[in-house]
């Protein structure tokens, strides 16, 4: 039953990968394309001071992202959470409503928010303000606001299926052991709440590091993030075999943080299994 599932991702994850990894073993012609000689060369021009920067750059970037987007996800989805059950599909069916429409016309829509002429400078106008419009758009905030915005649905809807499976009679007990709302929140609820927050946050991490359409849009191309020059290697410099490079040491970075993540889940599992038993 599994093989068609397993044949397509082999064929069009697996296949393609390794097409990839093989062109980051090869040398870029004279005038671009690929030349059958093998190399180490391009990744170790990946570690160049140039484009480390570019690495780190994206780096803080995606987890700026990620840190705001889980604290905005957490309040959100602990409110779904507490409320009534009737109500809790549709709460849940606002927060992925933005999933609706397309990837680029949510971008473009922040673009229509934080241009010069946009509503949030003329809202501003209107309350009083008379100086020199803001400079919302083309900054490495709008590429953070971007990337939050696009991504926080996947956070919440993390934290809401841990916090939906919490068992309530911990809570009860920590509050009939005196501790306050606050002390059993950080005692109780959030430690066992962490593998979503912790799924949350490595999804929305890994989205963004390897984002390229946010970064062009709203950051003009003034904040160039890893993305956007694996993308820039393969259809303007036609330096493929670098492209590939840095193509393989981000997939890299994503199936570690992956593998973290599933090794932390199930460690918790394993030890949240084992307080029950004894």
């Amino acid at each position: 039953m599994a093989l068609p599932a397993v044949a397509w991702l082999v064929l069009f994850m697996v296949v393609p990968c390794l097409i990839i990894l093989a062109y980051a073993f090869l040398t870029r012609g004279l005038y671009g394309g690929i030349e059958n000689t093998l190399t180490a060369e391009n990744f170790q021009r990946v570690i160049d001071p140039l484009y480390a920067k570019i690495f780190l750059t994206s780096v803080r970037i995606a987890g700026l992202a990620t840190l705001l987007a889980i604290l905005i996800a957490y309040p959100a989805a602990y409110a779904i959470c507490l409320a009534p059950k009737r109500t809790q599909p549709l709460l849940l069916f606002f927060a992925v409503l933005p999933f609706w429409s397309n990837y680029l016309i949510r971008t473009y829509a922040w673009i229509v928010l934080l241009n010069r002429e946009g509503l949030i400078n003329n809202l501003l106008r209107w309350f009083g303000y008379e100086g020199e419009p803001l400079a919302l758009l083309y900054s490495e905030g709008a590429v953070i606001t971007g990337l939050v915005y696009n991504y926080l649905p996947f956070v919440i809807l993390a934290i809401y299926s841990s916090l939906s499976r919490l068992n309530g009679e911990l809570i009860e007990a920590s509050r009939d052991l005196g501790a306050s709302r606050v002390r059993t929140f950080f005692r109780v609820t959030l430690p066992l709440t962490m593998p979503g927050v912790a799924a949350g946050g490595v999804f929305v991490f890994v989205l963004s590091i390897g984002n390229f359409v946010t970064p062009a849009l709203l950051g003009g191309g003034r904040f160039q993030m890893i993305g956007n020059l694996v993308y820039d290697q393969f259809l303007t410099a036609n330096d493929w075999p670098f492209g590939a490079a840095l193509g393989m040491v981000l997939i890299a970075i994503m199936i570690g943080l992956l593998l973290l993540q599933a090794r932390a889940s199930a460690r918790f599992s394993g030890e949240k299994q084992e307080a029950a038993n004894g």
